[in-house]
């Protein structure tokens, strides 16, 4: 049987629902294989996550897809993404949007997806170590903000660093079964507007969120 390839990530995509034609050709433009730990390689285009360091693991291609169709990207936005991992993601924003700032909490994860994302020839991100809850307050305001891990409440400085009508997408629960969930800037705050998915996050660490025990 032949090995799964790009291809297949696209079907895999199509399937769950996802229609944007720049998502589509930007999964075929970033090869997953060149984000995910080389021993992985082989799996590289099956649709589903996959182990990195630090007991953390890389979201499901489909489940990818559906967050980044929810921001709505035209190609002008300076987006903020927590959570880098290895970087396929934030390959994938970066082919979306005009620049993405994406934190990670681990300095290896996030020397690894430098490299990663610095091999593919991709200049229009920076990855930068630090506690994701707390934002950038430097270079906000976001007009999108993607949160790859898990917490009940969307923290109060990303609130407050999305620009007027900006998308927020984060997974809404306390870790291990959560609800995907899409908001919208409002004049009066942070308005829900709809369930991306279902799905299975790591938990969100940090200042405004629980409380980092791990280090």
């Amino acid at each position: 049987m032949k090995p799964p390839d790009q291809e297949a990530l696209v079907r895999a995509i199509l399937a769950e629902g996802v229609r944007d034609p720049r998502i589509l050709e930007a999964f075929r433009a970033i090869p997953r294989a060149a984000f995910v730990p080389p021993e992985l390689v082989d799996q590289a285009y099956y649709d589903e996550p996959l182990p990195i360091p630090h007991g953390q693991v890389t979201t499901q291609p489909s489940l990818v897809a559906k967050m980044v169709e929810a921001l709505q990207l035209t190609g002008s936005e300076t987006v903020l993404e927590i959570g880098t991992g290895y970087g396929f993601q934030t390959a994938l924003l970066a082919r979306l949007a005009r620049f993405v700032w994406s934190i990670e909490r681990w300095p290896d994860i996030a020397e690894t997806a430098r490299a990663n994302l610095a091999r593919q020839g991709i200049t229009n991100v920076a990855v930068l170590v630090g506690d994701g809850t707390e934002g950038l307050p430097a270079h906000a305001p976001f007009d999108a903000i993607l949160v790859s891990a898990a917490y009940p409440q969307v923290p109060p400085p990303l609130v407050e660093q999305l620009a007027p009508g900006g998308r927020l997408v984060q997974p809404i629960g306390t870790g291990g079964d959560e609800e995907v969930v899409l908001f919208e800037k409002g004049p009066q705050g942070l308005v829900r507007r709809r369930t991306v998915s279902l799905a299975r996050f790591v938990r969100l660490y940090g200042k405004h969120a629980f409380a980092d025990t791990a280090r």
